[in-house]
């Protein structure tokens, strides 16, 4: 099947149509392994579902997926099926018939690719054996209390004995890439080059297992990445059989590649080796038929929010919820590697600014963020329940209201508003305010947290000072689970809850790639990020002035740890002073750039850059009123959505290219 290779129709990429050479699929077979397929870890779950639908429809049947054996992930994830191709399913039985268990799919998800699952457990019984293959081989030996790697052992060493079988039926028939990600694969990488089996092998780290060490425990890592000694450095974080596997898959493959330019600086340093290729991240980004649904779609989940925060912040909602912006952060609960110290410091001197400069703009922040909970809390389950039965009531006063003024209407007659109520609905009315009354502070988590005394945020906290008192303009809502449509709190799926909100925060120390941010572009929101995440690299690349399009670059690189900080609030405090319609300008602006991350770009990019928008308003970050207090009205309504799409679309048609610059730039 050929892959469908036109733009969409409000497409602004300008990037040049698929050459209509076919690749020569029907020679070769592309394996793709790693730990996470259909078995849901960390990122590279998404980097590989994403991907799987374009790579499916240009090579079919020759595409599969290999990953480990989890019965419910099979049962729940996967359409068992026999194997279309007589070597692979020669290969196999093969395995089956020696003592091991394979299993052979299709994976349900989009473009349904074939997936090929080794059981661990079934073949534990080999674990010496290989331990001490991998030793003569070369000589790295794993200690039998390290669970996953002794796993990553068997896995690999699966992977390797299947393609010596297919190889071995095929012969020359056809020709085979196996393409692995991260150590956990590695080890079948290294095992079947050891083995000169004939396939040609890519490697792809997506973070370095040292660098991530290294920088969870607030190293100088970028500034000193010269400096470390690795192997000193690995063994006393008792990881040094991890990075020998790291190390030794990266060197034996024939490419090696990286998500991002800075994981490919890093690596350089920490397994010595300088990628090949830079292959970054995308998504499957979904156009809308209309232009601005994606608007509507915010509209919609902010409402959501909304409702939410009424429940949470009962008691104590003295501002206007028209006139609040909510901001997220999200991922794994790294404190510093995500950069929740440097958004919390941001966050107390954002609080400053707004209070000196008396705005009516209130932020409420959102930490999403997973951690050891024993449960909702009872303040925040107590403020929906109450927060419904202020709705019931007022239903049940509208209603009664709502049929006197009707009767009273029909007699001919302008009713007394005085009367219409009687004693009975002002004492309903004042029982549900007493039960908004509150004496405690509205609470900062939504759930009872296990380390509560040293949980690194909660600290924090307690540190600035940012209680939710009702002087704070800033409000902090820490919600320490995934979130999720099912729940009685905040019954929203992710993708709903950014969709709602004005802006992601992501100033992370450590992020090889980041797709928390990748994500609100495609959906449409602003967001900041920073120059030691591959993300913000990629947009440094292809967008002339990101910010510009609502992409904001915290520079943690080249900046001290105050002087980031400082950038950081005057991004946030700029935002806060944008009109509603300034942010939907931006929002119809960063939605743009979601086609800079499609996989069916993603090979074109190079050498492409983003203009700078053309029409006016410049932007809303530059088009700023000297004073927070401005109104809608004020605004320019000389911007046209359209006419500047079809600008962009013209400007983006020529070729950028860079002056020359200056020696040692």
């Amino acid at each position: 099947m050929r892959l469908s290779r036109s733009l969409s129709i409000s497409s602004l990429s300008g990037l040049p149509l698929w050459k209509e050479e076919r690749l020569p699929v029907q020679d070769l077979l592309l394996f793709e392994v790693s730990w996470e397929v259909t078995n849901k870890v960390g990122g590279i779950y998404t980097v590989i579902q994403t991907k799987a639908k374009i790579t499916a429809d240009e090579w079919g049947e020759n595409y599969i997926m290999m990953g480990p054996y989890y019965e419910h992930n099979f049962k729940t994830q996967v359409e068992k099926c026999e194997p279309p191709n007589p070597a692979i399913k020669a290969a196999m039985d093969s395995l089956i018939n020696n003592g091991s268990q394979v299993h052979f799919g299709r994976w349900l998800i989009e473009g349904n690719p074939y997936v090929i699952l080794f059981d661990i457990g079934a073949s534990a019984w080999n674990l010496d054996r290989w331990k001490g293959d991998l030793w003569k081989v070369c000589n790295i030996g794993l200690p039998y209390h390290d669970r996953e790697a002794n796993d990553s052992l068997i896995f690999g060493s699966l992977v390797a004995w299947f393609f010596k079988e297919l190889t071995d039926q095929l012969q020359d028939k056809q020709n085979i890439i196996a393409h692995f990600h991260e150590w956990q694969a590695g080890t079948g990488l290294l095992l079947s080059r050891s083995q000169k089996i004939p396939l040609a092998t890519v490697f792809t780290t997506h973070a370095t297992l040292l660098g991530r060490y290294l920088c969870a425990g607030n190293a100088d890592f970028y500034n000193n990445l010269d400096k470390f000694n690795i192997d000193r450095e690995a063994g006393e974080r008792q990881i040094y059989h991890r990075y020998c596997l790291e190390r030794t898959a990266v060197h034996c493959a024939h490419v090696f590649t990286t998500v991002s330019q800075i994981t490919a600086v890093e690596a350089n340093h920490m397994v010595h080796r300088q990628p090949d290729v830079v292959t970054p991240n995308g998504l499957n980004v979904r156009k809308f038929s209309a232009m601005h649904e994606f608007q509507n779609l915010h509209s919609l989940n902010k409402a959501k929010i909304q409702e939410f925060v009424r429940g949470h912040f009962y008691g104590h909602l003295d501002f206007n919820l028209e006139k609040t912006l909510f901001f997220f952060t999200a991922g794994r609960y790294e404190f510093s590697n995500k950069g929740a110290d440097l958004l919390l410091e941001s966050l107390s001197r954002l609080n400053y600014l707004l209070r000196v400069h008396k705005s009516d703009v209130t932020v409420v922040v959102f930490f999403i963020m997973p951690a050891k909970t024993n449960n909702f809390n009872v303040e925040s389950l107590k403020g929906q329940a109450v927060r419904k039965q202020l709705w019931d009531t007022a239903q049940f006063v509208k209603e009664k209201f709502g049929k006197r003024l009707y009767e009273s209407l029909l007699r001919g007659e302008i009713p007394d508003m005085s009367k219409i109520l009687d004693r009975d609905d002002f004492t309903i009315m004042k029982r549900a305010i007493f039960a908004t009354q509150r004496n405690s502070l509205p609470p900062v988590t939504t759930h009872n947290m296990l380390d509560d005394s040293t949980d690194p945020i909660l600290s924090n906290i307690r540190r600035i000072g940012l209680f939710n008192g009702r002087n704070d303009r800033v409000k902090i809502v820490f919600h320490p689970e995934f979130l999720s449509s099912t729940s009685p709190l905040l019954p929203m799926d992710y993708e709903e809850f950014v969709r709602g909100c004005h802006l992601g925060v992501f100033p992370s120390y450590y992020e090889p790639w980041g797709y928390t941010p990748g994500e609100c572009t495609v959906m449409g929101i602003p967001s900041v990020t920073t120059n030691l995440s591959g993300f913000g690299c990629f947009m440094e690349e292809h967008v002339s002035d990101p910010s510009e399009y609502g992409i904001y670059i915290v520079d943690r690189r080249f900046r001290s740890a105050e002087g980031s900080c400082n950038q950081l609030t005057q991004f946030m405090f700029s935002f806060c002073q944008q009109s509603r319609r300034q942010r939907i300008i931006q929002r119809n602006r960063t939605e743009r750039l979601s086609d800079l991350l499609d996989w069916r770009y993603l090979g074109r990019t190079q050498g492409f850059r983003y203009p700078r928008p053309s029409s006016v308003p410049p932007s809303p970050s530059a088009s700023l009123h000297s004073t927070p207090h401005h109104s809608d009205e004020e605004d320019d309504d000389s911007y046209d959505e359209e006419e500047e799409a079809e600008r962009d679309r013209q400007n983006i048609k020529a070729p950028f290219t860079l002056g020359e610059m200056e020696k040692g730039k």
